[in-house]
């Protein structure tokens, strides 16, 4: 099984939060479309024997794509790839791209699941994070979408500064009224160059506050769980059936090709990632040349990584994978590191996988960094 992911590098405005590759201008559109579709034919090889079962249009904002554009890249896809029968074709959207006229395009489209970047119902987070679109497009276009897709998903952000938990409570209310399957949930984090760490800096707007964050999601976890999601990876939640399964290839390690400027790719061995730049990525696909670089993963890179995505996730570490795959050195490791946080109730076993306590949830990523090794390969 392997996904291929399509960056789509526009957007109308930029979000204060993002650091993300992309343009607000839409001039190079057409020659980014066809440089698309040529880096997918050129890297056909990469799949030769491998089916795939996902295509992703992240960004960006790909529903600034036509319904004719978006099946123009999906035919490429189709043409030069083995796909599998029921393959899983995300879109990401922003809700004022989607009209009642457009859902019933992508309804009448290859695409059958839909991502929708909400992040708030309420004007004031919309305005600071400077969201192309107001809660009243939020509201409509859910209305419109659950009527003809059922795989819907959509984020949220918490943490957001002057975010009060009732405000927060109300926005996973609203989205739990929309009988959505999955939700996809991050706290918001500054990052560096952002307008949003400018504001904070020169005082225009309050920093991010960790401890109301860790409350913030736990009051998501709570609510969510109790509607019957899975808590299946740190920002995700899906009803059984639903989750995202270009996300879980990702984090179980699958392969996947990058398609676009600043994509990354994975084949098991190697990581690969596109220039950030979108007259340099075309130029390169006209002289065909695909402009990426590579690194390979040494055994150490490859253990830590499968640390980090496993205690992330409900699948969790798996001890016996990493004796046979890394070798008796790198599991005693990590059962020595593991074993004050199971002490402090933040990490368990279950059936020989090493998992996070719900306790230890928000503090994954920190817990799993003390558990990698460092590269002496």
């Amino acid at each position: 099984m392997s996904g291929i992911y399509i960056h789509i590098p526009f957007c109308k405005q930029a979000c204060h939060y993002c650091d993300f590759h992309f343009s607000t201008s839409l001039k190079k559109k057409d020659e980014l479309i066809d440089a698309l579709i040529s880096e997918i034919e050129i890297r056909k090889n990469e799949f030769e024997s491998t089916t795939v079962e996902t295509i992703y249009f992240g960004g960006g904002t790909p529903s600034l794509l036509t319904s004719e554009e978006i099946k123009r890249i999906i035919d490429s896809v189709y043409n030069n790839y083995s796909v599998s029968e029921d393959p899983e074709i995300t879109l990401e959207a922003n809700p004022d791209d989607l009209s009642n006229k457009r859902i019933i395009e992508l309804f009448k489209s290859p695409v059958n699941r839909l991502s929708i970047g909400i992040q708030s119902f309420h004007e004031k987070d919309l305005k600071l994070m400077n969201r192309a679109h107001n809660m009243q497009e939020a509201i409509q276009c859910l209305e419109e979408a659950t009527k003809y897709f059922n795989n819907i998903s959509l984020d949220l952000i918490y943490g957001i500064p002057n975010t009060t938990n009732k405000e927060w409570e109300e926005n996973i209310d609203i989205a739990l009224g929309f009988g959505v399957n999955h939700i996809s949930s991050y706290a918001l984090t500054v990052e560096p160059k952002t307008a949003l760490a400018s504001f904070i800096e020169k005082g225009i707007i309050d920093n991010v506050d960790d401890a109301l964050a860790q409350e913030q999601f736990h009051i998501l976890v709570d609510k969510l769980e109790s509607q019957n999601f899975v808590h299946y990876e740190l920002s995700n939640f899906g009803k059984p059936g639903f989750f995202s399964r270009n996300n879980s290839a990702y984090w179980q390690g699958k392969k996947y090709i990058g398609i676009g400027p600043s994509a990354h790719s994975f084949n098991g061995k190697e990581r690969g990632w596109n220039v950030r730049n979108n007259t340099k990525y075309i130029k390169a696909i006209q002289n065909s040349e695909v402009p990426i670089e590579t690194e390979t993963l040494t055994k150490t890179d490859q253990y830590n990584e499968y640390v980090m995505t496993g205690l992330r996730t409900v699948w969790g570490v798996s001890i016996k994978k990493v004796k046979t795959d890394f070798g008796i050195t790198f599991e005693t490791y990590m059962m020595q590191q593991a074993q004050k946080h199971i002490t402090e109730d933040l990490l368990y076993i279950e059936g020989n996988k090493l998992k996070v306590t719900k306790k230890g949830k928000f503090l994954s990523d920190g817990i799993a960094s003390d558990l990698f090794k460092i590269n002496l390969d």
